[in-house]
């Protein structure tokens, strides 16, 4: 393998495998699946040409000297082991996304449970209010009328009284 497709394996190494990302909508939910940056016909491509690229290092590794192998190897292991960071760190980004989405989601959704619970709260205090209001009103009506009827019954008693004293007056008269 010469130097220029040496140069060129490292740079299709090193390439965004995937083509995927994920969008979230405000709710932090995903839009169906996975949005597809490239089309499947190009992605098949770019394997085709990594798995060709294989190919003619592979041949012409058998051409080359021991220790130019072995460096070789060693790149190609090193640019394997940063797309494979590279990725991890994709993945990684994405479930952190999602898990922070997930807790705003969460967080208001217990906030909007507690507004609802504290106006559900309100309103039963304001029928409890408006209950007892009304049952002072019932109970304020009750004394007055036994108010009213003390009144008539102490009237009651005095005209009682004043014929009692005026029949023993005409008794009186009477004799």
């Amino acid at each position: 393998m010469n130097e220029a497709q040496f140069s060129e394996a490292r740079r299709e190494l090193t390439r965004s495998r995937s083509g995927h990302r994920l969008t979230f909508n405000k709710w932090g939910r995903s839009h169906g699946a996975t949005q597809m940056v490239k089309p499947l016909s190009e992605q098949l491509a770019d394997l085709s040409a990594r798995a060709k690229s294989a190919e003619d290092a592979a041949a012409a590794a058998k051409t080359e000297t021991h220790d130019k192998i072995v460096a070789q190897r060693e790149q190609v292991r090193s640019a394997a082991t940063a797309a494979t960071e590279k990725v991890n760190q994709l993945i990684n980004s994405v479930k952190d996304a999602s898990d922070k989405r997930w807790a705003s989601l969460k967080a208001k959704v217990a906030a909007d449970a507690d507004y609802l619970k504290a106006k559900v709260e309100e309103e039963k205090q304001k029928i409890e209010a408006k209950r007892a209001e009304n049952y002072a009103e019932v109970m304020e009506g009750r004394a007055t009328g036994a108010i009213d009827y003390a009144i008539s019954a102490v009237e009651q008693a005095k005209l009682a009284v004043l014929d009692a004293i005026l029949a023993r007056v005409d008794a009186e008269a009477a004799k």
